[in-house]
């Protein structure tokens, strides 16, 4: 009985890490793919920018908590996407999401593993910006926040609390 308990108990601490490990991986691929699609020609600046704008809104209790969830934030109708209307412009633009830069992609993706296991902590480049957009748009909200600086062809800001 002693042994059953403890197999048992085994079985679930491996179960347990291979949801945590899936619940990682997840994430790291949200962040990658955001990395891409936001920033894939971009100089190392500009991607690490872009990430930790979504980091910060994950840390920011006016968003969701996860990364996925920053990701594909947006206006949804019957479970999908409405065009045109989510926070990240790829991710409802009714293109494929799947990356075509390989070379990009690997990098993307080493990138959001460096960014998620917390290689870049100490560096803020963006002063906790929370919004950014390409220097050739001006969208409505930008009266709102503060403008913190320009990062390649990404203007960066700050929504005040």
């Amino acid at each position: 009985m002693k042994y059953l308990f403890s197999i048992i108990f085994l079985l679930l601490v491996v179960i347990m890490a291979m949801l945590n490990f899936k619940a990682h991986s997840d994430e790291v691929n949200c962040l990658a793919l955001n990395i891409y699609h936001e920033a894939r020609n971009q100089p190392f600046k500009g991607k690490l920018a872009v990430a930790q704008v979504t980091i910060n809104r994950v840390n920011d209790a006016r968003f969701p908590n996860s990364v996925c969830g920053v990701v594909m934030q947006g206006f949804y109708r019957n479970n999908s996407p409405v065009l045109n209307r989510c926070h990240f412009s790829w991710w409802c633009d009714g293109k494929s999401d799947k990356p075509k830069d390989k070379t990009s992609w690997e990098y993307s993706r080493r990138l959001a593993y460096q960014i998620h296991t917390g290689f870049f902590d100490d560096i803020d480049l963006v002063k906790g910006a929370t919004h950014y957009h390409a220097v050739y748009v001006t969208p409505y909200w930008t009266k709102k926040k503060k403008k913190i600086k320009i990062i390649a062809d990404h203007i960066f800001y700050r929504w005040e609390k």
